[in-house]
């Protein structure tokens, strides 16, 4: 039993490191969406981003995953089949903002994109959208280098309400859900779909507007310029 001991701190330590990576991975993204959230607002005058949570999966999720995916108790099997144990949910304000941010993330050189799963233009059957990317990114450690994966959700506010309820409708009901209850959720999301739209379509609107009056702002200050210069030069 002693001589288990130094083993047993080790395998603790090892689970330790192999933990602590995806709270790093978290970190990295969450600055990332910071400077972007940031700049828009500097540069742009604009933030597409109302608000980011993460999370890193519970042990007894990790565990039911693995019975799910049949993968080993191994660190390395598990980081390469559970590619979720980070996450990153993005909540946007219309669903043009998911396509942008989702870019400026994938084109960013330490970014490495391994899949795009884009339930905004082929919903799930149960209505669900939002964009999904798994990423790897650089995590550098004492003594070592390691690459982690990263599950980035991006949604409007719409979405992101339709699938937090849709998530605790299941949780209370754990048998399958009856047919009419399915029904309804597939109609609230549609609905919650062109109630994007319709903001969307709204936003564009104002958006032109904004630039009309910036535009007939300019010329106005620009005639009085010319005006008052001319005036001078006489």
């Amino acid at each position: 039993m002693i001589q288990n001991i130094p083993n047993l701190k080790e395998l603790q330590q090892e689970i330790t490191r192999f933990l602590l990576q995806y709270r790093f991975a978290l970190k990295e993204i969450e600055t990332k969406v910071e400077i972007l959230q940031e700049e828009f607002e500097i540069i742009h005058e604009y933030n597409p981003i109302e608000h980011v949570t993460s999370r890193i999966k519970s042990p007894q999720s990790i565990i039911n995953k693995m019975i799910k995916k049949g993968c080993t108790s191994s660190l390395e099997d598990i980081k390469e089949n559970i590619r979720d144990i980070a996450g990153v949910r993005i909540i946007c304000s219309f669903t043009e903002d998911i396509y942008k941010i989702g870019d400026m993330l994938k084109n960013q050189q330490d970014v490495e994109v391994v899949q795009i799963k884009d339930y905004i233009k082929n919903p799930k059957p149960n209505g669900y959208r939002s964009l999904h990317l798994i990423v790897k990114i650089p995590i550098f450690m004492s003594d070592r280098m390691e690459h982690v994966y990263v599950e980035i959700q991006i949604r409007t506010i719409a979405m992101d309400f339709w699938a937090s309820l849709e998530h605790k409708i299941y949780y209370k009901y754990n048998k399958e859900i009856p047919k009419h209850i399915q029904d309804s959720l597939r109609d609230a999301a549609q609905q919650a779909a062109e109630l994007d739209k319709k903001m969307e379509d709204l936003n564009r609107e104002i958006n032109i507007l904004k630039a009309h009056d910036a535009s007939k702002n300019n010329h106005n200050f620009s005639t009085e310029l010319l005006a008052k210069f001319s005036e001078f030069l006489s």
